[in-house]
């Protein structure tokens, strides 16, 4: 193994290499543009070429390597050699062995998931310790049986890491990855796996790495499909924007399922209108509403063609209706327009008719109204419009009439001057699958799976009904009416019965202090979670009664700000605006969720997903009494310090915390 020395000269090879595959990148791309070969060979390869180019000049100052490993004398295929691995491929010429492994490759696995019990051949696993760009330390892990112990302070650099500062986006974990979220990350592209995740555990950072690695190991395959990622907010998705593209992947679309579903909310509803549209049940109303149009027909299909006249008579007419309902509903119509035509034309063709495109076509408009008297053609905003006006039929058996009258509009509407809601959106989402079929993706990743409404989940499952997914969440932070009651349950929504559900308990970057804190409302959540276990033994927590929230607020801030890190002051919504006045008079720049800025002012409702060094949480009773699930927010809150957590009351605090 190198000395430090060494390990800095060998990094300074690597950049250089590294330098050498974008500059030839560059020129391919440049050589590429005057390439002859037909127009779809050039287009891929020049998008090929483009993308590489894209993407190796993207790699920034990021460390070209974190770790290597090395193996034994008596490993087989691998015994003697060295691996460096990074967070990309680097090469100094090819024909060569490369100067730096992917994360990704196969052989990297052995790195996260060798151990002194299980060595798997390796030696010594050495990590290293970077500031910045520059090459700082390393300590090395001795596996093979009777090997000296590790060195003195082995681990430290891991905890180290784990333990930095929260500045700016999130940061991938490439470094860090442990055992069982190495193998979370590593499943098979045709496994849905369901990840119960505790605060801290790394879930999303699963989540992301596994789109990651899925893409390496089935490139081919998900080019052509598309990777899906879906977040709770757009917040949340401007926080995790940076991991996949410091792990070499941009093609990734990143969304929510607000935006996802693509209909602009002009409308609100009432909350009782609201549980009722994203309850599960309305997927039969829609149904019922939709092929409730499908009628027998009443008579035969005849139709005049010059001098001839043929006919379907009403039975095999019936029989034709029967077989097309078996399909999404628009394709079930075009299936019973074709077979009409297909029956006229084997008359035509007896007769000695030459039933060319044109005479296929104008058999088509001549059986289409036929058609429409028994299989009329539909819009998926005029259905849900008819259904919103009067629920009627369609819901009878289905919804009480409380619940009917809930989603009834004040008074009947046309799609055209309807306001839709959000909840209106699903809907929508709902009555088009059943009209036609939904592009779907190659992969799903859903992060916090536990507030999706049925509806909602059944949305996702169309864009993966033939497609893995990877669900992400904690039902402890459930917060919203209509969420998970449990994961199988949730699961089924989503399409994915089956999915293998592996809970994560060790919580990587909430410390302890502020853990056993959290862990204590778990009781009155009634969820089934195991308690988290903190990796860290760092943390500092304060509880303090103040006079005023905001005089309290701007004190703890200025105290935070003299140690290193993100600060987020987070309230209940009608606290934000005077901790933000507050704020700014005592000279102190603050901005929103999606800011910048060092301190940040967040609404408790948009704080999942997020974190920060220093949590200054306000009016913990407050929080808990703004909505239905109010301690299950409490929780959220509390556990987005990563290193310190400030609690400020004026009003007594929840029980489950007073102790």
């Amino acid at each position: 193994m190198r000395s430090l020395d060494e390990e800095r000269a060998y990094a300074g090879s690597c950049r250089a290499a590294l330098r050498r595959m974008i500059a030839g990148a560059r020129e391919n791309v440049a050589v590429g543009e005057h390439t002859w070969g037909d127009r779809y060979t050039a287009e891929r390869l020049g998008f090929y070429l483009k993308t590489l180019a894209r993407d190796l000049g993207e790699e920034g100052d990021n460390p070209p390597y974190f770790g290597v490993i090395a193996y034994g004398a008596d490993a087989g295929e691998h015994s003697g050699q060295t691996y460096y691995l990074g967070r990309r491929h680097i090469a100094d010429a090819i024909g060569r062995p490369p100067m730096v492994m992917d994360w990704r490759a196969p052989v990297s696995a052995a790195f996260y998931q060798a151990s002194a019990v299980e060595p798997r051949g390796i030696e010594t696993r050495r990590r290293f310790g970077w500031s910045g760009d520059v090459l700082t330390s390393f300590e090395d892990e001795h596996l093979q049986p009777g090997a000296p112990p590790a060195l003195a302070g082995a681990g430290e650099l891991v905890r180290r890491e784990i333990e930095r500062a929260r500045v700016g986006p999130m940061r991938d974990i490439v470094a860090t990855i442990q055992p069982e979220q190495d193998d979370l990350v590593r499943t098979d592209l045709e496994i849905s796996v369901c990840v119960q995740g505790a605060p801290g555990t790394g879930k999303t950072a699963v989540g992301l790495h596994r789109a990651a690695y899925l893409l390496y190991a089935h490139r081919s395959r998900l080019g052509r499909t598309g990777v899906l990622v879906l977040g709770p907010n757009q917040a949340f998705l401007r926080y995790i924007s940076a991991v996949l593209p410091t792990l070499g992947e941009v093609d990734v679309e990143q969304t929510t399922i607000e935006r996802l579903l693509d209909h602009e909310a002009r409308g609100t509803d009432d909350p009782a209108a609201a549980a009722v549209k994203h309850d599960v049940r309305m997927a039969d109303v829609l149904r019922n509403a939709v092929h409730g149009r499908i009628r027998q027909p009443e008579r035969a299909v005849v139709v005049n063609d010059a001098s001839y006249r043929w006919r379907v008579d009403q039975r095999e007419f019936a029989e034709m209706v029967a077989e097309a309902e078996a399909t999404t509903y628009l394709t079930g119509r075009e299936r019973l327009i074709a077979r009409l035509v297909a029956a006229l034309q084997r008359q035509a063709e007896a007769r000695g008719q030459n039933c060319n495109g044109a005479w296929l076509r104008r058999m088509a408009r001549a059986v289409t109204p036929a058609v429409d008297a028994v299989w009329p053609n539909l819009k998926a905003d005029d259905v849900l419009a008819e259904v919103l006006s009067d629920p009627g039929a369609a819901a009878d058996g289905i919804l009480t009439p409380e619940e009917q009258r809930a989603i009834t509009w004040s008074r009947p509407r046309k799609a055209k001057s309807a306001r839709w809601t959000a909840a209106d959106a699903v809907l929508l989402d709902e009555v088009s699958g059943l009209l036609q079929r939904t592009p779907t993706y190659g992969h799903v990743i859903v992060d916090e799976a536990q507030d999706l409404s049925p509806m909602q989940c059944r949305a996702i499952a169309r864009r993966s009904e033939h497609a893995s997914i990877t669900v992400l969440g904690d039902l402890a932070q459930t917060t919203t009416v209509w969420g998970a009651p449990d994961w199988p349950t949730q699961l089924g929504h989503l399409g994915k019965p089956a999915a293998e559900i592996v809970a994560l308990s060790t919580g990587y970057r909430v410390p302890a202090t502020v853990v056993e804190l959290a862990n204590r409302l778990l009781t009155a959540l009634e969820v089934d979670v195991p308690p988290t276990t903190s990796f860290r033994s760092d943390g500092e927590l304060r509880i303090a009664r103040v006079e005023d929230l905001a005089v309290g607020a701007v004190d703890a801030v200025r105290r935070a700000l003299g140690t290193e890190g993100s600060i987020g002051v987070i309230a209940a919504g009608h606290h934000l605006a005077t901790a933000t006045d507050a704020l700014k008079a005592a000279g102190i720049e603050a901005t929103g969720a999606d800011g910048a800025g060092r301190v940040a002012v967040v609404p408790a409702s948009l704080a999942k997903g997020l974190e920060y060094d220093h949590v200054i949480a306000l009016e913990p009773a407050e929080i808990v009494a703004a909505e239905t699930r109010g301690l299950n927010r409490l929780y959220v809150v509390l556990t987005r310090a990563v290193s310190r957590l400030d609690i400020l009351h004026t009003q007594p605090l929840p029980p489950q915390l007073a102790g």
